[in-house]
């Protein structure tokens, strides 16, 4: 039996990724309980013994020695316990060790459940420990398993099992399984009963903690990332700045011969990325979102409102606003601003309605004066 018990104990304690000492204590306790409903009398004079080195594990009641009849499970009579200890008086204390099997059904399925309860327990413990650091963090995980249903795929991070949505995928990426990938944490929930570790590649933070692993600028606190706007799997725009008038924060970014910026491109299957300067004024800021269309001007709304009039040369225009508007969307939600992007035509247009308007009104006005005035020199003559 003990056997069977030690390769059950080890088997149980690879699955769940716990520490053998751990769940011996826990298997202890969990005994220790269905001793306890076994004999309900004895429950103070209970003890349990696990040698995992010798493979033994042994149960015992400890009873007081007595000359009369016993009354419950904690005292023996004194001809019984000289069977088992030969040199035993009355008033010693002797181990009598018990048969497992004599729990019965319900005995070991009380302590079945005690244990998985303390497993779980430690589960949750486990991956609040593993994962509580990496909360906002990238991290790289292997492929497990790809569902061609559902599109969820499964992957491995340090023997705990993590699952990467469809909606938190690449638009587009095919994933095979034992690829190795980069993901970020984007939280923990269900924290006090079955954690829950959401991941993503989709999220627009994976892109700043890949820049920060390819740039050591940006780790380094040199070159900061001020904003982030991003439509996975299609196109990133980050907006950057150097604390060292001696550092390029740009080229910092792109790197020699375009390693880093390619390197975190090739993680994101190819994703484009725009890397403009951050600027603190925002009409600046607006013109440089809208790269790579040339911009002739902006006119930015006064007071709280965030909004703004750009005017971009004619043939700039489906540049500015991108496929499907993509390149003005991105620009917004970098700046945070609204975008009301005019060709130079439009603009053109509306000055030259303006010019032709005002002097027709000032003809016009003129033109009435002297009819006004003629009708006043015929009244006069007529008074005549």
């Amino acid at each position: 039996m003990n056997n069977g018990f030690f390769e059950a104990l080890s088997l149980l304690g690879n699955e769940n990724s716990v520490d053998t000492e751990v769940l011996v204590e826990k298997v202890k306790s969990a005994l220790l309980k269905a001793i306890k409903k076994a004999y309900p009398y004895a429950e103070d004079n209970i003890r349990v013994e696990i040698d995992v080195e010798k493979k033994k594990l042994q149960m015992f009641i400890i009873k007081t020695v007595i000359e009369d009849e016993p009354i419950d499970y904690n005292e023996i009579n004194i001809d019984e316990a000289r069977t088992l200890k030969p040199d035993t008086f009355i008033g010693d204390k002797i181990e009598c060790e018990l048969d497992a099997a004599k729990f019965g059904r319900a005995a070991a399925q009380s302590a079945k459940q005690s244990i998985k309860g303390d497993l779980r327990d430690i589960n949750r413990q486990n991956i609040l420990n593993k994962f509580q650091d990496k909360e906002n963090e990238c991290i790289t995980v292997s492929v497990s398993q790809v569902e061609p249903g559902s599109g969820t795929v499964t992957v491995m991070y340090d023997k705990t099992e993590l699952y990467l949505f469809r909606n938190e995928q690449i638009p587009g990426e095919k994933l095979r399984e034992g690829q190795n990938i980069k993901v970020y944490v984007t939280g923990i929930v269900n924290k006090t009963k079955k954690p829950i570790i959401k991941i993503s590649r989709a999220h627009r933070d994976l892109v700043k903690r890949l820049f920060e692993m390819e740039v050591p600028e940006i780790y380094d606190g040199i070159v900061e990332i001020k904003a982030i706007s991003r439509e996975a799997g299609s196109r990133t725009k980050i907006a950057v700045m150097s604390r060292d008038e001696n550092v390029d924060a740009v080229g910092s970014c792109i790197g020699p011969k375009r390693t880093r910026i390619q390197a975190v491109a090739d993680e994101l299957c190819g994703e484009k990325i725009d890397i403009i300067v951050y600027s603190e004024d925002p009409a600046e800021f607006i013109a440089r979102a809208l790269a790579p269309a040339k911009v002739l001007s902006v006119k930015v709304a006064e007071g709280e409102l965030k909004e703004c009039e750009v005017t971009v040369p004619n043939d700039q225009l489906s540049l500015a606003i991108g496929n499907r508007g993509q390149n003005a969307k991105l620009a917004a939600k970098l700046t945070g601003y609204k975008i009301d992007i005019k060709p130079e035509l439009d603009i053109n247009l509306k000055i030259n309605e303006t010019v032709n308007e005002t002097p027709a009104e000032n003809t016009e006005e003129n033109a009435e004066e002297p009819q006004l005035q003629e009708s006043g020199n015929q009244d006069q003559e007529n008074e005549n």
